[in-house]
């Protein structure tokens, strides 16, 4: 791999740029574990609000 502007070796500034912190999405991704558990909590939690509010708006039925 060479510098286009120099036309030496690669700097060493694009070695640096591996090193930079990986962005939380990619991390998520890379953990398919993590990402099953992520998936089931917020499915747990938009079912259970959904049921919540769902109890919460309902009407009181009317004894025979």
């Amino acid at each position: 791999m060479t510098d286009p502007d120099q036309g030496g070796p690669a700097s060493p500034s694009s070695q640096e740029d591996q090193a930079e912190p990986i962005p939380l999405g990619q991390r998520l991704l890379d953990r398919p574990f993590l990402l099953l558990i992520a998936g089931m909590v917020v499915m747990f939690l938009f079912f259970t609000g959904w049921g919540l509010v769902e109890i919460a708006s309902l009407t009181e039925a009317p004894l025979p």
